[in-house]
This record gives structure tokens, sequence and C-alpha cells, in this order.
């Protein structure tokens, strides 16, 4: 294969590297000199950088956090998966998810403010085309499988369920960010109660 031919790839790897070591500076720098302190030209002169090329792929400070965050969520889905094969599907696989999702924000929780408040604004929310947690996509498939496995009501399909849940996914994550629930564990349980059973007091 023709040197051409490997161009796009090699441009594409040199490109997710560049913006791998811009995070991981600047993941460094908000660690030791703390969030709110480190400025973009910062980041970009301890990336030995110039401005315009951070700029370029990061316009703001929440855009590095969203990277390093989607990253380590790539990272760790295959073994987060074999976890969950191994419960049954439906409620338990759910709320393992979620006690995992709770252990990972605690230490992080300092950042996952500005990082939600990022997110919720971009244009890319409402249009498809922002790039992805992957959070859809694994509410998705665990709300199938249980679906699959008769534990879920399936009148309403598994990707419209996963957005409801990721909604209220987020508001347990920002009542415990802001102080109205003091455990993220224990509301991320209430939540889910929430979701599979209703409101509603029946008879």
């Amino acid at each position: 294969m023709s040197d051409e031919n490997n161009e796009p790839g090699r441009r594409e790897r040199k490109l997710q590297q560049q913006r791998d070591h811009l995070a991981d500076t600047a993941w460094e720098l908000f660690e030791t000199e703390g969030y709110d302190s480190v400025t973009m030209e910062r980041i970009a002169a301890v990336a030995d950088v110039a401005k315009g090329t951070l700029y370029k792929h990061f316009p703001v400070k929440e855009a590095l956090l969203r990277h390093c965050f989607h990253r380590e969520l790539r990272e760790g889905e295959a073994e987060g998966r074999r976890v969950l094969l191994q419960l049954a599907p439906g409620r338990p696989r759910l709320q393992k998810f979620l006690q995992v999702s709770a252990a990972w924000s605690e230490p992080r929780r300092r950042y996952l403010l500005p990082y939600l408040m990022f997110r919720l604004g971009e244009p890319g929310r409402r249009d498809g085309r922002g790039e992805r947690s992957g959070m859809e996509q694994i509410f998705t498939w665990l709300l199938a499988d249980g679906q699959a496995a008769g534990c879920f009501r399936t009148d309403v399909a598994a990707p419209a369920l996963a957005v409801y849940l990721e909604f209220l996914y987020v508001a347990a994550m920002l009542r415990w960010l802001t102080g109205a629930a003091a455990s993220l564990t224990a509301e991320m349980d209430t939540m889910l109660d929430v979701f599979l059973g209703g409101v509603e007091v029946r008879p």
C-alpha cells in the first residue's frame, strides 16, 4: 500500500496524539494548580504549542475535561461490560453500573459541574454531531437486555428509555454536585427506583 493511501490514517493518529497530549497536560495542571486557576494560555505554554493550536482542538477548558472523561469511559468500557455480564439482566446490571459510575465520580467531583454544564450547553447535544460520552449507548444496551429477558416493559423502545434514564442520571448527579444529596450512590439508587417504579401510588 502506498504512503498516499496510508496518509489519512497517519494524519488522524497524529491529531489524536496531539489531542491526548494537550488533554493530559491540562489534567496535570488542573490537579496540581487547581482547575479555576489554570488558563488556556498556561496549558498551551506547558504543552509547548501555540495558543492557536490549543484553541483549534479545544475552544474552552471544559472541552479538555470532556476529552479526558470520554477517553476514560472508552478505555474502561470492555471491562465494565464484562463485570455487568456477570449479573442478572435488568435492575441488578443497571444498579451495578450506577454504583460504578458513582465510585468513578467521587474523586472527580470538583470537575464534574463545569463538565456537565458544558455538555448540556453544547450544540452537538441537540443536533447529534457532538462528541458523545457513550452513556446513552450503555443505557440502551442495559435496557434492551432487560427487555429481552422480560424484566422491563417493551412498549417503549430501549433507545427512548435510555434518553429518559440519561436525563434522570444527570439530575441525580446535579443534586449531588450542588449539595442537595449527600451520597451519590444513595441518590442513584433513589433515581433508579423512581425510574423503574414510577411515582404514582397504585392500589
